[in-house]
């Protein structure tokens, strides 16, 4: 197995760039311009929750004496998927009823009529988000219709 790689592409200039101080670092190397600005661990993580923002509030909660560089990470990642989850079915809910606005109504439906998340929160109560319509079976009237499957006819023909 023999790998060929082109004088040219081995050399390129693009690859190479000038520091403040004078030296040059590769683009793959440990040095890095000192003109480079911050990136935030959301933006490396690719969230949008702040994750420096909970690694502050597990630090300050005394959960835990230390906390580990991944799991404010992991835990913005769990917040930022549960809330997406959440204002997906309160959006399909808002256009279910012909609204452009979620309302904590919307949030109601959306939890309530979805199994996992109504297991999840089942102990909360969403302020002004009203409960479920539902019927009990024994209020709704009494089927009467005409065909073969009716049971009431049959036994009255003996």
């Amino acid at each position: 197995f023999r790998l060929s790689v082109s004088p040219s592409r081995v050399f390129s200039s693009s690859q190479y760039r000038m520091s403040s101080s004078g030296t040059t670092t590769t683009k793959g190397g440990r040095g890095k311009p000192k003109s480079s600005k911050s990136v935030s661990r959301s933006h490396k993580a690719g969230l949008q929750f702040p994750v420096g923002r909970i690694a502050r509030f597990l630090k300050a909660g005394k959960y835990a004496e230390r906390v580990g560089a991944g799991a404010p990470v992991y835990l913005s990642a769990v917040l930022e998927y549960l809330a997406a989850e959440v204002l997906e079915l309160a959006g399909n809910a808002a256009r279910d009823n012909k609204k452009n606005r979620i309302v904590p109504r919307h949030i109601q439906l959306a939890v309530r009529n979805d199994e996992e998340l109504s297991k999840l929160l089942g102990t909360v109560t969403i302020a002004n988000g009203g409960v479920l319509p539902n019927i009990h079976q024994n209020l709704l009237p009494k089927k009467i219709g005409k065909g073969k499957g009716d049971i009431g006819s049959a036994s009255q023909e003996f």
